[in-house]
C-alpha cells in the first residue's frame, strides 16, 4: 500500500517520502542529510529505500541535503532543466551522483510514475509533482505557489491525496516583523499561498475526488497550524462537506515523528 510520510514541512525545511516500506522517492531534501536519514529512521523507513530525489526548486529549504544525501547513497536526482541549471550554479551538482531532467511524459521510479507540473515561484523553473502508484492511487505535492494556476488545478484534479501549501495568514504577515519588500514578495503571484487562497480551492479538489488534504509549508512567523486547519475546515464545511465523511484534513508537522499515512 502506498504511503506518504511528510518528514519535514515549513520555512526551515521540506522533505516528503512517498512509496512503501521497501522503496520510494523523496520530494525535496531541505534539511541536512543527517537530519533526513534520522527522520526516515524515526518514521520506520530506511534511507536505502529512497530510489530518487525529485526537487521542486533550488531554494535552500528544499535542497539543503540534496548534494550530500545523493552523493553518500548514490541516489539519482530529478528536476526541471531550470532547477538543475540553478543547482549547477550553486555547486550542488558535484559529479558524485546522477541527475536528469524530468521527462514531460513522467519518469518511472520505485514502481511509481512521477510527473511534474509548473508552479509560480520566484526561482528558475519551479514545479510540483503528481505521483501515481502501482495500486492506482495518486498524490499531488503543490507548495511554493504564488497562486493556483489552471495548470496546477488541472494537475491536482482527481488526485486521491493533495499536499497543498497554506503558508501564511495575510493579517499576521502584514502586521508582522518581515521587512516591506519581503512582505511584498510573499504576497505576490510568485510568492506563497495564504490560508484563505488555499482554503478557497479545497472544495473543488474534494468534488473532483480528493479525499485526503495535507496543509503544508506553513510559515513559522506568519501562521499557526490550528489557524491554517480551521480556515480550511471552515471553507469545506461552508461548501457542505463533512470531515471524515467527505474528506480528511491534516497539517504536515514541522518535523514528523508519528509515521506515515496510507493513501
Amino acid at each position: 500500500m502506498a504511503r506518504l510520510c511528510p518528514l519535514f514541512s515549513g520555512s526551515s525545511g521540506n522533505s516528503y517520502y512517498i512509496g512503501n516500506e521497501k522503496e520510494g522517492v523523496l520530494i525535496d531534501a531541505g534539511r541536512s542529510a543527517k537530519q533526513i536519514e534520522n527522520a526516515l529512521k524515526t518514521n520506520g523507513l530506511d534511507i536505502m529505500a529512497v530510489k530518487a530525489i525529485f526537487v521542486t526548486h533550488e531554494h535552500i529549504d528544499h535542497i539543503k541535503g540534496v548534494r550530500v544525501l545523493a552523493s553518500r547513497h548514490n541516489i539519482k536526482v530529478y528536476a526541471t532543466k531550470g532547477t538543475l541549471s540553478a543547482l549547477e550554479d550553486k555547486g550542488e551538482l558535484n559529479g558524485k551522483y546522477d541527475y536528469e531532467v524530468i521527462s514531460p511524459d513522467g519518469n518511472e521510479v520505485a514502481d511509481m510514475e512521477i510527473k511534474s507540473f509548473p508552479t509560480s515561484h520566484d526561482c528558475c523553473e519551479s514545479c510540483g509533482y503528481v505521483i501515481n502508484t502501482a495500486d492506482k492511487r495518486s498524490l499531488a505535492i503543490a507548495t511554493d505557489l504564488g497562486y493556483i494556476s489552471d495548470k496546477v488545478r488541472n494537475a491536482v484534479s482527481g488526485c486521491d491525496t493533495v499536499v497543498i501549501e497554506s503558508n501564511h495568514d495575510v493579517n499576521m504577515l502584514q502586521n508582522g516583523p518581515y521587512p516591506y519588500l519581503l512582505k511584498r514578495r510573499v504576497l505576490s503571484n510568485s510568492g506563497h499561498l495564504s490560508n484563505d487562497t488555499c482554503s478557497a480551492e479545497l472544495a473543488n479538489f474534494v468534488e473532483n475526488g480528493t479525499t485526503r488534504i495535507v496543509l503544508a509549508h506553513l510559515s513559522e512567523q506568519n501562521n499557526f497550524p490550528d489557524l491554517a486547519y480551521v480556515t480550511s475546515k471552515s471553507a469545506l464545511n461552508l461548501a457542505g462537506m463533512v470531515e471524515k465523511k467527505d474528506f480528511i484534513l491534516t497539517v504536515a508537522p514541522k518535523e514528523n515523528t508519528s509515521g506515515s499515512m496510507i493513501f
